[in-house]
């Protein structure tokens, strides 16, 4: 196994390209929230609710938003029905770092898992369940472009909450990293 699997391929097939940057931003953004307790997932900087523990709580919701809903049209679930758009963000303040990371974990294992079955059944061309106004429906390449541009703008988020909770900053995770939490 490589020390840096996240790390995506120099030449590759456009499937492996847009997957290999997905779980760079995913390695990335769990690298920056790893390892915290309920004070570094609770610290926000300037003006900003933003948290650590809000944003992973968010994305596991977005994984699963967009790995179910918008793929083939199955509900959320729980513990998602029911609330608002910021309830993840809210929410989250009270829920125990180990509940956080597991929450994401999952989801960021089932959506691969889905992502993964629908990708050998049609390809980034087939169509989701997901439509626009007019009627036409999101090929599999923009869920996947979706989640890449969602990662994209809250690891920019992470770094700078992570850079204040203990200083940690950095591109990428460094060789050889493993959730600790």
């Amino acid at each position: 196994m490589s020390d840096t699997p996240w790390e995506p391929p120099l030449a590759g097939t456009e499937v492996e390209h847009l997957l290999g940057a997905l779980e760079r931003m995913r390695a990335t953004f769990r690298w920056k929230a790893d390892g915290l307790d309920e004070a570094g997932l609770r610290t926000r900087i300037g003006a900003s609710s933003l948290t650590l523990g809000g944003l992973l709580k968010h994305l596991a919701a977005v994984e699963e938003h967009v790995s179910r809903t918008k793929l083939s049209g199955e509900p959320i679930g729980p513990p998602w029905q029911g609330h608002d758009f910021d309830w993840p963000f809210t929410s989250a303040e009270d829920d125990p770092p180990a509940e956080l990371y597991a929450l994401w974990d999952g989801a960021v294992e089932r959506s691969r898992a889905r992502l993964s079955a629908a990708l050998v059944v049609g390809g980034l061309d087939q169509s989701v369940h997901v439509s626009g106004p007019d009627g036409r429906h999101a090929s599999l390449r923009r869920l996947i472009c979706d989640l890449i541009e969602e990662y994209g703008r809250h690891t920019g988020h992470a770094d700078l909450l992570r850079e204040a909770v203990d200083g940690r900053v950095g591109e990428d995770p460094p060789p050889g990293w493993r959730p600790t939490s």
